[in-house]
């Protein structure tokens, strides 16, 4: 999944998307409101983790903005301030949870995990496509009860094709949503990260029909393919 981290203490967001990235995220920051709107309008992300005082335009602002342009990212808001009118004032702009600073990284750990399950509406945590399983809070992947070893990149671009099962996905909206929004990616580096998940999840199993489809022209799904 893909995080934005907008907060202006430089300290705070390099350890939140140090910690994140450690839990298998894919995360980008931002240090002003400003810069946050603009990615956060441009880049399609999972989750966007806001502070509530940001220099250029503060979190309510940004929350409104967002909202008001139909883009429904789930918004978790950090705030120094845990007085209740900040809470009401982030949740009625379109915050989805609120999380007052300081906080221990364990409590955003799981403010990230329930928010970013919420707009799904299960309680399953394991996604899974023809006997392939991805259990999303484990890391464990698996095909036909065979564990799978995949590198991080694998792992973060094996869920977003579990997570669109059945979708074909161009180039661009894997690289939009598998890799850090400064990162240089040609289009050919999906090609090989495509190409190491069959050798993993479809090679070894040759009784077994492939997973991964390439639709010519298109892109690249998991399930049955449609345009």
């Amino acid at each position: 999944m893909k995080l934005l981290v907008v907060e202006d203490e430089h300290r705070i967001a390099g350890a939140l998307k140090k910690g994140l990235e450690q839990e298998g995220y894919i995360v980008d920051v931002a240090y002003t409101g400003t810069d946050g709107y603009d990615m956060a309008a441009t880049v399609p992300y999972d989750l966007i983790v806001l502070d509530l005082m940001l220099p250029g335009m503060d979190g309510t602002t940004v929350t409104k903005k967002l909202r008001e342009e139909s883009i429904h990212t789930p918004i978790l808001m950090l705030t120094a301030r845990g007085q209740v009118a900040d809470k009401v004032a982030g949740l009625s702009a379109g915050a989805d949870d609120y999380l007052a600073k300081p906080f221990a990284f364990e409590e955003l750990l799981a403010r990230v995990r329930a928010v970013t399950r919420r707009p799904r509406e299960t309680a399953s945590t394991v996604l899974s496509a023809e006997g392939l399983t991805l259990d999303i809070t484990t890391y464990q992947v698996a095909r036909d009860g065979t564990s799978i070893t995949l590198s991080s990149k694998e792992y973060a671009l094996l869920e977003y094709l579990l997570r669109n099962s059945g979708r074909v996905l161009t180039k661009d909206q894997i690289i939009d949503h598998v890799w850090d929004y400064d990162a240089d990616v040609l289009p050919n580096t999906v090609e090989v990260y495509i190409r190491n998940l069959r050798k993993k999840i479809d090679i070894p199993f040759p009784d077994k029909p492939a997973l991964i489809h390439t639709t010519r022209g298109f892109g690249y799904s998991i399930g049955t393919p449609h345009v």
